[in-house]
């Protein structure tokens, strides 16, 4: 038994299905299991990574756990593990490209790799077998811009030129899948990106070809910005500074290295940004 926490975010979702269209018995961790819409197949259940203590219940006869980090905080996950470790042998964790080997947490620059990085040490101490999965950015971050998409032919934003290997879900899960269910992958730090950098205003203009329509984006400043973010009720706003941060030191920072590692874990090439909007044109499409 295979438990999958986030079960029900772009990336939990896609382990649930590929481990089910993989024969496995899945265990799918949701706080409303009322309104999850998952694969029949799979065992839903309700939990919640912030109350550590209720989660034996979700964890009785699972070997292995894949873990997605919620939190803006390392604080919760001492007490996860002590929870895993009385059922479960391994865990993958979905952590952050933020993360650099060879630097203690408190030592990186930025509050994303801080805290992933800290993640990361706790699970390295806990004894369980241990996978780490460190993702580029996510394609599904251009699922922020759907109203404004749906909305007219233009893309408001700050840092429109910062660079980003932009990562289809379903390429996470597929390695994430191989670590739950293959031997080989053990103590493992896999950094994953996707075929091709793009920055944000580039973003747009694929996003536009896949739905068949120009699009373009028109550049903010970064107060501008966080003024927008603050007034959206769906983007949180403890999420906003700590978003800008990132997005102006990637765009002063070093382009983003292309790995290969999809292709080397999977045996399939990494997903393109085009291929991800292809898959999503139905959350960008007018009413």
């Amino acid at each position: 038994m295979i438990l999958v926490t986030g079960a029900t975010g772009n990336v939990g979702g896609q382990v649930v299905a590929q481990l089910l269209e993989g024969g496995f018995p899945v265990r799918a961790m949701t706080r409303d299991p009322g309104a999850a819409r998952l694969p029949s197949g799979a065992e839903v259940v309700r939990g919640d990574l912030a109350a550590p203590h209720e989660l034996d219940g979700c964890l009785d006869g699972v070997e292995a756990v894949f873990l997605m980090w919620p939190f803006h905080t390392s604080d919760p996950m001492a007490g996860i593990l002590d929870v895993l470790k009385r059922h479960a042998r391994r865990v993958v964790l979905l952590s952050s490209g933020a993360v650099k080997d060879g630097l203690a947490p408190e030592r990186h620059a930025d509050h994303v790799g801080r805290t992933h990085a800290d993640a990361e040490r706790l699970v390295r101490e806990s004894g369980l077998l241990w996978t780490m999965l460190r993702p580029s950015t996510f394609a599904a971050n251009a699922l922020w811009w759907a109203d404004q998409i749906r909305a007219g032919d233009t893309v408001s934003g700050a840092f429109g030129a910062t660079p980003m290997a932009m990562l289809h879900e379903a390429d996470i899960a597929a390695v994430a899948v191989r670590a739950l269910t293959e031997d080989g992958h053990d103590q493992a730090c896999y950094l994953l990106t996707g075929p091709q950098v793009l920055t944000q205003a580039e973003q747009v203009r694929v996003l536009g070809e896949a739905l068949g329509r120009p699009l373009r984006w028109r550049e903010l400043s970064r107060e501008e910005e966080r003024q927008r973010l603050l007034a959206d009720p769906s983007f949180p706003d403890s999420f906003v500074d700590v978003l800008l941060d990132g997005y102006a030191g990637m765009l002063d920072g070093p382009a983003p290295a292309v790995t290969r590692t999809v292709e080397w874990v999977t045996g399939a090439p990494a997903r393109s940004f085009h291929r991800w909007a292809l898959d999503h044109a139905g959350d960008f499409a007018r009413t």
